[in-house]
């Protein structure tokens, strides 16, 4: 199992080809990854917001930053500023290792696995995924799963569109669909 911090360093090499690369840095790396996830139903419940608060830094190893509703809407019953969700930015070593945890343990665990798809790479190159359950990944896999959330991972590239974001991901290891 080749790291992704390994494919990194040999990106430039495989694919300068393809591009027409003639500069190590007209490689796109990856700039950031932020995970999030809502509180949904538990918003109002106190103590269960700090579960999905508290899962979310066992899982990045990153404390994480509460985000709270833009605007009130009656039919949530929500507030300007009421809590509404959790953000983590990972950058550097922890969002390599981040990834590492994500490719190659916590995506093979999900039920009924068969890739992720290519259609989720924005026109930036940014890379979204949305995970249904947070328990595929080791670290809050022997908790109790009554109180089971999603979340979101966007990977931010410097890739210049979704082409090259594709290519990319690809050689670091992403498991996409065949298509």
């Amino acid at each position: 199992m080749e790291l992704i911090q390994e494919k990194q360093k040999s990106a430039f090499e495989t694919l300068k080809k393809d591009f027409g690369w003639t500069n190590r840095m007209q490689t796109p790396r990856i700039e950031k990854v932020v995970v999030s996830a809502g509180v949904g139903k538990m918003a109002k419940e106190k103590g269960r917001q700090e579960t999905v608060a508290d899962r979310l830094e066992k899982i990045t190893g990153q404390k994480a930053s509460s985000r709270g509703a833009k605007k009130s809407i009656a039919t949530y019953k929500t507030r300007t500023g009421d809590r509404v969700g959790y953000q983590v930015t990972l950058r550097g070593k922890r969002a390599e290792d981040f990834l590492n945890r994500l490719v190659h343990i916590a995506l093979p665990r999900t039920k009924d696995f068969k890739g992720i798809s290519v259609s989720a790479i924005d026109e930036m190159g940014n890379y979204t995924l949305g995970i249904k359950e947070h328990s595929v990944f080791p670290e809050t896999a022997d908790e109790e799963l009554k109180d089971v959330f999603g979340l979101a991972v966007t990977v931010v590239t410097s890739a210049k569109n979704k082409k090259t974001a594709e290519i990319y991901l690809r050689h670091l290891g992403f498991p996409f669909k065949k298509s």
